[in-house]
């Protein structure tokens, strides 16, 4: 079976490649580094990257036989908020982050997932919401694919460590105090 172990960190421009074969995915499955999926030939793969390395659309990847394969992202159903000045972009962010929810940003315009409960809500609060099927490829970081120092990024949702009996809410100030990776109730998380 293909194995894939790597990215190209290299431009796309920097030298003639080859594509030999794409793989067509959903946000939803791009954000996993170590899964079993199939290329466009229908040739079974085992993705391999290293953990917390999110796939994107455009993304080189080099099979374990020097295969180019390119990483497509796949249109799917989306909501995308229009925004009609900076502070009602801003408020809209504000919302969709507070839930935890990945979302792309373009000029005037957010896009998350398509959700029966974000778009009520967003239209409540006045913005004007469009059902869309797009190819989604929304910001790192704030999901949960975000930086732990040292170079560590963990996948969307994936922190790689035991909650001890708590929710892991967002990283910033809750109620008054500071909610860092030092939750003070006798467990550490290292990095």
């Amino acid at each position: 079976m293909l194995e894939i172990k790597s990215k190209l960190k290299i431009a796309r421009s920097a030298y003639k490649l080859e594509v030999k074969d794409q793989l067509k995915l959903p946000f939803e499955l791009r954000q996993k580094s170590r899964q079993r999926l199939n290329l466009a030939s229908g040739e079974e793969v085992a993705v391999n990257l290293p953990r917390g390395d999110m796939m994107r659309g455009g993304d080189l990847l080099v099979g374990s036989d020097g295969r180019i394969i390119e990483v497509i992202a796949e249109p799917e159903a989306l909501l995308q908020v229009e925004c009609a000045n900076p502070k009602a972009f801003a408020l809209a962010a504000w919302h969709l982050g507070s839930r935890h929810v990945a979302i792309q940003i373009g000029e005037n315009w957010l896009r998350a997932p398509a959700d029966h409960l974000l778009e009520p809500m967003l239209k409540r609060l006045g913005f004007k919401t469009q059902a869309i099927t797009e190819a989604f490829d929304p910001e790192p970081g704030a999901h949960g694919g975000h930086d732990h120092g040292e170079g560590q990024i963990h996948e969307y949702g994936d922190h790689g460590h035991d909650h001890h009996g708590h929710d892991h809410h967002d990283h910033d100030d809750h109620d008054g105090h500071g909610h860092g990776h030092d939750h003070g109730h006798g467990h550490g998380h290292d990095h």
